[in-house]
């Protein structure tokens, strides 16, 4: 498993999209992405984080006519302003030349690099990478760094926790890939090894698998399979190893879950102790499941409440099926 500092240059990207403003018409049209891109923004930071250049283009719709209420009223922006633009095709290409080589892109939350390579996708583009994607999520690095890891602000309220000086107004694409830079470029550089992976183009290959070590954990992302049965019978997404020893471990608590899409498993390991792992079995475009896996070393406190959580499980499951009978069980 890979783990090293990242150490290149930064595009820090923000996008601000539309979406149709009837949903059931967006629905029967699949093919069409729920979000039509309409503003690309960007600043570029070298490899010490000082910013080099700007990037700030309207994108000319061509799927939805009409400007959603939320985006009208987040954006302050008008259709008119938008036919300005240029088509996204255009955008794309001229957005690309300019990030230039070795980087990595950078964006405030998870979602931008799905939609970006959506749009691609639609208009016949070659996405960023047919495999997952590396970036760095600002907001969950900051987060790392200032908070408990896990909860998520805004970037307004991380801008003012920094006492960044706010000099031009929030909620356009070029302001806000403006600001997140400068979240960035104050985090400490040790928290750069928590990158994060968009997976719009899972693992298709094994060679494309992605295995990481994290200060923490470890996560797994397993290529394609053709079905939830298939990936559970994969010797490597149900295996348990230490990911500090990469010792193989005898499970305590074998594979269950409580919903059919989560499942949870400890092991332990006679040097680090108890080990918890978790697949999440998500649907891949087209037809078939890929399985992100993480394992964490846990307290036996932690194992027990698993044990619960698995008890809790069975009592569910023998309720269904009693249901499913005609028969009935006790609480």
């Amino acid at each position: 498993m890979e783990r090293h500092v990242l150490k290149m240059n930064y595009v820090v990207l923000d996008l601000e999209w539309n979406q149709g403003v009837d949903k059931k018409k967006r629905e029967k049209k699949k093919k069409v992405p729920n979000f039509e891109i309409i503003e690309i923004g960007a600043v570029r930071l070298n490899k010490n984080r000082e910013k080099e250049s700007e990037f700030s283009r309207l994108i000319k719709p061509q799927i939805y006519g009409k400007l959603h209420h939320v985006a009208k009223n987040l954006l302050h922006m008008k259709m008119e302003e938008l036919q300005s633009g240029k088509p996204f095709v255009e955008v794309m290409a001229d957005f690309l030349r300019w990030c230039g080589e070795d980087f990595i892109f950078c964006t405030w939350g998870p979602l931008d690099l799905s939609e970006l390579q959506s749009n691609m996708r639609y208009y016949g583009m070659e996405t960023l990478k047919s495999a997952p994607l590396r970036f760095l999520d600002v907001q969950k690095l900051f987060s790392l760094a200032y908070d408990d890891g896990k909860s998520r602000c805004s970037l307004e309220a991380a801008v003012d926790f920094l006492a960044i000086e706010k000099d031009i107004p929030f909620h356009r694409a070029f302001s806000d890939a403006y600001y997140a830079g400068k979240v960035l470029a104050r985090i400490p550089e040790r928290f750069y090894e928590n990158y994060s992976y968009d997976v719009f183009n899972p693992p298709r290959t094994k060679e494309d698998e992605i295995h990481v070590v994290f200060e923490g954990y470890a996560k797994s992302i397993f290529r394609v399979f053709p079905d939830k049965q298939a990936a559970l019978e994969d010797k490597g997404v149900v295996a348990t190893k230490c990911y500090v020893c990469r010792k193989s471990l005898k499970k305590t608590i074998r594979w269950f879950t409580p919903n059919g899409k989560n499942f949870y498993c400890v092991a332990y390991c006679d040097v680090h102790g108890f080990m918890k792992g978790k697949l999440r079995i998500r649907k891949a475009e087209g037809q078939g499941v890929y399985v992100v896996k993480t394992t964490k070393l846990i307290t036996p406190q932690q194992v027990e409440e698993i044990r619960l959580k698995q008890e809790h499980a069975r009592m569910l499951h023998r309720k269904k099926r009693a249901s499913e009978s005609g028969g009935h069980t006790e609480d």
